[in-house]
């Protein structure tokens, strides 16, 4: 006890017998120190005084899929910035392949009685993947934000990027630089943001060509490979990882980007502009858009009415040099072209 009591204030930068007043219920402690000896205890991982586990921490759990595509850390630090704003802590949850599932951080996040949760690119933006741990968040009615699409059914205020509006500046971009052989390279089938985006594309050109792949270098790159076998001349790519495994597919087949093939990706993430050509990329204002899911989830920790309509995003087209005009027809790669890897 005497050592929990000398770490909570330490942390807190109070004296023991401040923290034992808040640990027993006593008076003569301000709102603001009482909460944040609280905070402070279950960072700490130790266990709140039974008559003080029915309240919520200040916590407010960040659960993302991975940190190794730069637009996720992006968006972190802008709502974990925004939420210590508020008064909020921040708590990381990064999955992992054999690792700790959603799911389980959702355990996690509940044990540790979090104010509320943001996700970024969940399951719940893949139709056919396990939702149940949401609907326990939805039973306990924790507070929960959503960044970008997510599957109809679930019924928490949603921040999201406009795909339609993205593949169409793209599809556009390419129209206008004389390309007429454009494919897609998306996520998986059931991924709701890559549906969008593809219903876009195909409003624009109905005979659009698409392929999907997992969110990878590698994923991109494969897909490309089966794409430049057809004659494709410019790509639209739903992540800027994607594009730059195209990037890599035309390159092994010895093609020029943009003289041979033009590249679109999507996020605009970190040194995007330091690649080989610079990344022509779709940008999510990450800034607004993670301000604006702060402030939803503050809204309905503090108990206000929050709209649940998902709240649109315009992107931004950034033109660099990886997209030009379409090849002539004499440079378009023959669909037997070999690779040389």
């Amino acid at each position: 006890m005497t050592r929990r009591l000398a770490e909570v204030a330490k942390k807190v930068g109070v004296s023991e017998a401040t923290v034992s007043r808040v640990l027993n219920g006593k008076p003569g402690v301000s709102d603001a120190t009482r909460a944040a000896v609280l905070t402070a205890l279950d960072v700490l991982g130790y266990e709140r005084p039974t008559q003080l586990r029915g309240e919520r921490a200040r916590l407010v759990g960040m659960v993302m899929p991975e940190l190794q595509n730069p637009i996720f850390p992006a968006f972190a630090e802008v709502v974990g910035g925004a939420l210590a704003q508020q008064g909020f802590t921040p708590v990381l949850c990064t999955q992992t392949a054999g690792g700790v599932s959603e799911a389980d951080y959702v355990e996690l996040l509940l044990q540790q009685h979090v104010s509320g949760v943001v996700f970024f690119g969940g399951l719940y933006a893949q139709a056919e993947s396990p939702h149940d741990h949401y609907a326990r968040l939805a039973e306990r009615n924790l507070p929960t934000v959503l960044m970008n699409a997510a599957i109809d059914h679930l019924d928490f205020p949603r921040v999201s990027c406009d795909d339609a509006v993205a593949v169409e500046q793209a599809m556009n971009h390419l129209i206008s630089l004389g390309h007429q052989r454009i494919a897609l390279v998306l996520g998986p089938p059931d991924h709701v943001p890559s549906r969008r985006k593809l219903a876009a594309a195909r409003r624009v050109d109905p005979s659009v060509t698409v392929e999907h792949a997992l969110f990878t270098l590698e994923g991109g790159q494969a897909a490309a490979s089966r794409l430049l076998a057809r004659g494709i001349t410019a790509f639209i790519c739903a992540s800027d990882l994607l594009a730059l495994g195209t990037i890599r597919a035309a390159r092994r087949r010895r093609l020029s980007v943009p003289e041979d093939v033009s590249v679109i990706g999507y996020d605009d993430s970190s040194l995007m502009n330091c690649t080989e050509p610079p990344l022509t990329t779709v940008r999510q204002p990450i800034e607004a858009m993670g301000r604006a899911a702060v402030d939803l989830l503050a809204g309905e920790i503090s108990g206000a009415s929050v709209d649940h309509d998902e709240l649109f995003f315009e992107p931004e087209l950034v033109v660099r040099g990886s997209t030009g005009p379409a090849p002539h027809p004499a440079r378009i790669p023959h669909p037997e072209a070999r690779t040389n890897a």
